[in-house]
């Protein structure tokens, strides 16, 4: 099953939407609000990440990530002067934890590497990817009460 990506276009909109509102469904559970407001709820907040992903990280790639060509995730990385900063990766449910998305980061740990550079992502504290993440070898330098950041340096960097 090969894993590809393909930069996010203006059709990948609704999909992404769904992503984000997958991720979300869990705290939306617990609000007492119709069907209704709790799409335009999650429609409002959707745009307002995008909005700030596209305004703090201009440059940074948007990817979609595909299984066989069917879209499964995103993949969001900001390459910067002093790291590579994973932004975003999510998988659908039912394609998490079937090793899809360790290539993806083991990728960019190689593009790292080379690059001489830190690769890092912010990662909620009860969010389960932290068992990947530190598998990988990434580890915590820092909190901000909320999430951890989660950083990978090569050998060579020390």
């Amino acid at each position: 099953m090969p894993v590809t990506l393909r930069s996010v276009t203006s059709e990948d909109e609704e999909f992404l939407l769904k992503l984000y509102s997958i991720v979300r469904a869990e705290e939306l559970a617990q609000v007492p609000w119709s069907d209704l407001q709790k799409e335009a709820f999650l429609r409002m907040q959707f745009a307002a990440q995008q909005l700030h992903y596209r305004d703090h990280n201009p440059t940074a790639t948007h990817d979609i990530i595909l299984l066989d060509g069917l879209a499964i995730g995103r993949l969001y990385v900001a390459r910067r002067e002093s790291e590579i900063r994973i932004l975003d990766v999510t998988i659908l449910p039912e394609y998490r934890n079937k090793g899809l998305g360790t290539p993806l980061i083991k990728s960019l740990m190689d593009e790292a590497a080379r690059a001489g550079k830190p690769l890092n992502i912010w990662v909620e504290f009860f969010n389960p990817s932290h068992k990947l993440f530190d598998r990988l070898g990434f580890v915590k330098v820092e909190d901000d009460r909320v999430n951890h950041l989660m950083e990978w340096k090569s050998e060579d960097e020390g």
